[in-house]
């Protein structure tokens, strides 16, 4: 089966082709961040806009890639939820027209799900079951996985996602948008042994996570060091240092938890977060010291990607689910529990 996959749920327009002899044929993406930028966050009457602009030409440059026409494709997948609603929608109608026109399967999928999955598009992949580190601008939360649908959540944000904090302790550090790897980049010239932020609710225990303390303890640091005319760029680097060894360490210690809670010993991580450098040092050595394993999307597809929808969607579709005709599906909030596993198991 050959399948399209179409993601366009924030601010990056993605396209892949997904063949289920064949694993990932082609894919492309678009990225907003530049357009964004200006107003330090994405907007989503523009973000809509510029999915319409980019999402035919991407397709048509995936499908030239992989040496196909359209009457060539088996089935189409994209992302349905959740996500800023005017974004889904773009990538529905176009998803929903296109296999009207070639009378084929249809499917929305759930974009975390494709994150959660993304690692499966890796020569080495983990097998079910696992626990899973969703961390990304929207989303921190523990999962076990015990196959396709079948997801326990463990523990969640209750406030801040990680990402959402490493981008506005950006902002408090006078660092443009995204902020996540500009924190990262401003941490590596950073003293860690000057300041030692709080690893928020690992004083307790639970799987659940909070950053917004974190985010306070920061600007409280930040507001210290100004008042003092001593915020230069060395006590920049420092704070920055200082919050992402704080961030890692607390994603490292739920991790531990959950590894000991399900007595599983495959760790996946995915979401924009996981290209951390310095979480993946902390996690690589937390596993080492457990017999276990952690197991990462490429660089490329940490970010929202065409790619993990073509790769769900497909195992979806193979199980026999698709959307009824003409029925688009724009969700803008889908907790990720709700999902429910095929009736049937993918070939």
């Amino acid at each position: 089966m050959r399948v399209l996959g179409i993601e366009t749920s924030c601010d990056e327009t993605g396209v892949a082709l997904f063949d289920t002899e064949h694993g990932l044929v082609a894919d492309a993406l678009h990225s907003q961040i530049a357009m964004h930028a200006e107003y330090g966050g994405v907007v989503p009457e523009l973000a809509s806009r510029d999915h319409t602009r980019r999402l035919l030409p991407l397709i048509q440059q995936v499908l030239d890639e992989a040496g196909l026409a359209r009457r060539e494709l088996d089935a189409i997948a994209y992302t349905a939820g959740p996500g800023l609603v005017g974004a889904l929608m773009v990538g529905a109608a176009t998803a929903h027209g296109m296999a009207r026109a070639l009378d084929i399967p249809v499917l929305g999928v759930h974009h975390m799900e494709g994150h959660l999955l993304a690692p499966m598009l890796e020569e080495e992949r983990p097998g079910f079951p696992f626990v899973a580190l969703l961390v990304s601008g929207g989303h921190t939360q523990l999962v076990e996985v015990r196959g396709l649908g079948r997801y326990t959540l463990l523990g969640e944000s209750v406030d801040d996602a990680a990402g959402e904090a490493f981008d506005k302790a950006a902002k408090m550090l006078g660092l443009d948008y995204p902020g996540g790897p500009l924190v990262a980049r401003l941490a590596e010239g950073g003293d860690a042994t000057r300041f030692r932020f709080p690893r928020p609710m690992t004083d307790r225990p639970g799987l659940d996570f909070s950053f917004s303390g974190l985010k306070t303890h920061t600007l409280t640091a930040i507001r210290q060091l100004d008042a003092r005319g001593a915020l230069d760029d060395q006590a920049r680097a420092d704070v920055a240092r200082a919050f992402e060894e704080a961030v890692a360490d607390t994603l490292v210690i739920k991790c531990r938890r959950a590894l000991d809670q399900t007595g599983l010993k495959r760790l996946v991580v995915a979401g924009g977060v996981s290209a951390n450098v310095r979480l993946r040092e902390r996690l690589e050595h937390e596993c080492a010291k457990r017999d276990a394993r952690a197991y990462y999307p490429r660089g490329r597809f940490c970010t929202d990607n065409g790619a993990m929808i073509a790769y769900v969607g497909a195992q979806r579709l193979l199980a026999g689910e698709r959307d009824e005709t003409g029925v688009m599906k724009a969700v803008p909030r889908w907790p990720m529990d709700r999902l429910e596993a095929p009736s049937s198991s993918p070939a």
